[in-house]
């Protein structure tokens, strides 16, 4: 268990892919610098061996000019080839030897030089090679060890000879030998040095998640306004700590909308909740009232019991709109027609109220295709709230035109105004501008969500609605919805 929470972790995990890759880096470039080297080697010897070879038959034909038989020159040549580590002979035309130097210093047998004859012999087998090619390369091997030789075929007076010159392998492969063992502690070495120090930089380089990891475990719900720190800006864990804290702070936000929300949500039901109590208990104190009691408090009832409705209606359909839950079902429709009919039905209540609400009819038939039941919905909230908000001889003024490929909607009123500290919170759920005013008026009074499901409802039907004007002489309200629904017929 305590293995694989250690490769659980990422900087261990960086840290084996790191030495990992760095194994197979190392062990390459040791297998093809081993190859060269002994390639090389290789080369160098072969290259010195046809050399002497070389000078030996040089030699030879220089002795043969002082008129001496071939065989004598032969010896005197080979006599004179004096190296610590090769051996040279001279072949006639029929593979014999005719001469061949002294062993290398140390005698036979000695760092595995073969005897002379046994290497005589080998060496004759190949002159056969270098009489069909002028020059041959053979390697004789003799048990535990082995030769490098060079057979080259020189003419002196008519007469072929053939130069050889031999070299033990031994001295090259104990220098290799050298090579394997060098790497064999220099990649190990390098691996661990390479390891620790890539364990050193990961826990280094991922230190700020670590830390944004520590801080993020002590965010709750109580905390939400906490950051995480950001060190460079400009790098990816830097970036990654902006996008976390962005992310924290659309939380802070929501959670502080629903606090808000809940919070506004348990006032408005506690105080209907409480009058409905209230007045019931008044009602039932006394064995026997008059009817025009019992018909006072039946009213008031039913005008809390009204607002009640109208808010967990308002509150069903903001939670289904939330949760993406409320399904839209569009039809095609007149919007002129649905507006002059939401005109129509708060005109008893602007009545009451001694507000006038005046109709501009469009310049012609306004087709859409949209959710019928929600425009007219958000159309009667709006008038609604301009009502609400007018004082008694003032007017509410409704306005349909199409600009460019939009329809525009316009509900204005003549009232004081939305206050400048307020206008950038009236499309909040449960925010009234003016809290003493908010049992007035409107079927059960207002619970400050008009507003709310009205922008819900424009942007499902992809258009908005926003403030246009307000100031001392009124506000007016658009509504903007997209043109490209409409259908030639409805």
């Amino acid at each position: 268990m305590r293995g694989a929470a250690v490769f659980d972790s990422m900087r261990s995990r960086l840290t084996f892919w790191y030495t990992g890759v760095l194994a197979l880096v190392l062990v390459a470039f040791a297998a093809a610098s081993y190859a060269y080297l002994a390639r090389a080697a290789r080369q160098r010897n072969d290259q010195l061996l046809a050399d002497d070879a070389r000078f030996l038959a040089l030699n030879l034909a220089a002795e043969f000019e002082e008129d001496q038989t071939g065989d004598n020159a032969a010896r005197e040549v080979a006599r004179d080839f004096q190296f610590a580590d090769r051996q040279a002979f001279v072949f006639d035309e029929r593979g014999r030897v005719v001469a061949s130097s002294d062993a290398p210093a140390g005698g036979r047998g000695r760092d595995g030089w073969p005897d002379d004859s046994e290497l005589a012999r080998s060496l004759a087998g190949f002159v056969e090679a270098a009489r069909a090619s002028g020059r041959a390369y053979t390697t004789a091997d003799f048990g535990a060890s082995s030769a490098r030789a060079y057979v080259e075929r020189t003419s002196i007076r008519g007469r072929n000879f053939f130069v050889a010159v031999a070299q033990s392998r031994r001295a090259q492969e104990e220098e290799l030998a050298r090579v394997r063992r060098a790497f064999y502690v220099a990649v190990p070495l390098a691996l661990l040095l390479a390891s620790l120090g890539g364990y050193f930089l990961a826990r280094k380089s991922l230190a700020p998640v670590v830390e944004m990891g520590a801080r993020a475990e002590r965010i709750d719900a109580e905390s939400l306004g906490s950051r995480l720190p950001v060190g460079n800006g400009r790098s990816e864990l830097g970036r990654l700590a902006l996008k976390f804290n962005e992310l924290l702070a659309r939380l802070d936000v929501s959670f502080e909308q629903q606090r808000r929300f809940m919070a506004d949500a348990s006032h408005e039901l506690r105080t209907p909740v409480a009058i409905v109590c209230g007045e019931s208990e008044v009602a039932l104190s006394k064995e026997a009232r008059a009817p025009e009691e019992y018909r006072e408090s039946l009213a008031i009832l039913h005008d809390e019991g009204r607002r009640l409705t109208r808010i967990v209606e308002d509150l069903f359909t903001l939670a289904r709109a939330d949760a993406g839950q409320y399904e839209l079902a569009p039809v095609n429709f007149y919007l002129d027609e649905a507006a002059a009919e939401c005109v129509r039905a708060v005109r008893s209540l602007a009545a009451r109220r001694g507000v006038v609400v005046r109709h501009e009819e469009a310049g012609g038939e306004i087709q859409m295709r949209g959710d019928e039941a929600l425009v007219r919905r958000m159309l009667l909230n709006l008038l609604d709230n301009a009502i609400k908000y007018t004082p008694a001889g003032g007017e509410v003024r409704v306005e349909l035109a199409r600009e460019g490929g939009l329809y525009a909607v316009r509900i204005a009123d003549t009232g004081a105004g939305v206050p400048a500290e307020a206008r950038a919170h009236i499309f909040e759920r449960f925010y009234r501008a003016d809290r003493a005013r908010s049992r007035g008026g409107g079927a059960g009074g207002g619970a400050g969500l008009g507003l709310s499901i009205a922008s819900w409802i424009a942007e499902a039907h992809g258009g908005r609605v926003a403030l246009e004007r307000s100031d001392k002489s009124g506000s007016t309200f658009l509504i903007t919805l997209p043109a490209s629904g409409a259908t030639a017929g409805a």
